[in-house]
């Protein structure tokens, strides 16, 4: 009886241990996914026999490649690392005179792993020799100087569907205690439910290559949309874009802590407007004033922020068929408001200012 007990219930144990749902497996560890094949080129811009260290604008292009990477990181050697999901970018020197960098790009994968590489470089900065040779400090109390700027005036959304009725009343556009400003308000007139104003220096004074600074303080509503650009002097007779367009500053009606540097010209291959962009984030536009600047050569276009760069383009004409960035442009200085970057205008929208503390251009 004894042994027939101790048997069952052996058979009992074993059946317990061997049954049963099958053992927990854990989830296997993510892939580490490694990129490979890295491969930097560094392009001196106008770099030849005659000129090694290329044309003066210290411009270099970069292209990076590399398998299982989904972006890339670029250090110059000047500051942070600067992100490009598609390994190319353009970066501009600043310092003046025949210097020596360390280019390092590295490749990231989906998984934050990385590799790097480098290139050394040699580059040359032409000094500055460049002089004044239009400015306004708006010191008049008044209305803006006549001989230097004149007005655009009117409503018809200007090509981008915008709000506002264009004026030169004093409501819209006035000059004190040392700083112009442009009044973007809320009122029936004309036909429109908002005015605003656009100064323009057509007619009065145009150039080709240098330096324009504009040390300005940007609106804060929603729904209005600043801007400091140029056009080409030619515009009334070949028209945009053929004519190019060069905007040093345009804030967005939805993101008043962002600005927008951007170049428009004609593609003239397929008689489609080509443009190129890129942004920066300026957290207090509307609260302190900033310098924007454009510094304009036969081979680049740059923008900067209080003197830091953030926009190239190279606009010789093999990279730019039939590039419009070799003839005169002139300025203008406007608030529009709606339109496809001012956008949605709240119904609390009563007035908002663009001040503008002064106006240089500077020549070699």
């Amino acid at each position: 009886m004894l042994k027939k007990l101790f048997f069952i219930t052996l058979i009992i144990c074993v059946s317990c241990s061997s049954g049963g749902d099958d053992p927990i497996t854990p989830n296997p560890l993510p892939q580490e996914i490694i990129p490979t094949n890295l491969v930097l080129n560094v392009e001196v811009i106008g770099a030849d026999a005659n000129n090694p260290n290329g044309d003066g604008s210290g411009t270099i292009r970069c292209t990076a490649s590399a398998v299982n990477a989904v972006k890339y990181g670029f250090r110059f050697g000047t500051g942070s690392e600067i992100e490009s999901a598609t390994g190319n970018i353009d970066f501009s020197y600043t310092e003046a005179g025949t210097r020596s960098y360390t280019v390092y790009v590295f490749a990231y994968s989906s998984t934050g792993h990385s590799i790097n590489t480098y290139k050394e470089i040699t580059v040359y900065v032409q000094g500055s020799t460049s002089q004044a040779v239009w400015a306004d400090e708006f010191d008049t109390n008044g209305s803006p100087d006549a001989s230097k700027w004149t007005y655009d005036i009117g409503a018809g959304g200007w090509g981008n569907g915008e709000s506002q009725y264009y004026t030169n009343r004093p409501d819209n556009v006035t000059v004190s205690n040392g700083v112009l400003k442009i009044i973007a308000k809320k009122e029936s007139y004309e036909g429109a439910q908002y005015t605003s104003a656009r100064l323009k220096s057509q007619g009065k004074f145009d150039f080709k290559y240098g330096r324009i600074e504009v040390r300005a303080k940007l609106p804060a509503a929603a729904g209005t949309w600043p801007a400091i650009w140029m056009l080409g002097a030619n515009f009334t007779t070949v028209g945009w874009p053929r004519c190019g367009e060069i905007d040093i500053m345009e804030q967005t009606g939805t993101d008043k802590s962002k600005v927008l540097g951007t170049c428009h010209w004609l593609n003239t291959s397929n008689s489609t407007t080509a443009s190129y962009g890129l942004d920066k984030t300026v957290t207090d536009a509307t609260t302190q004033f900033h310098v924007y600047s454009m510094e304009w050569t036969s081979s680049a276009i740059k923008i900067f922020v209080d003197d830091v760069q953030y926009y190239v383009i190279d606009i010789r004409n093999s990279a730019i068929p039939d590039s419009p960035f070799h003839s005169n442009f002139f300025m203008i200085l406007n608030v529009a408001l709606g339109g496809s970057l001012g956008g949605t205008i709240p119904g609390n929208f009563t007035e908002s200012v663009m001040e503008i503390d002064y106006v240089r251009v500077y020549q070699n």
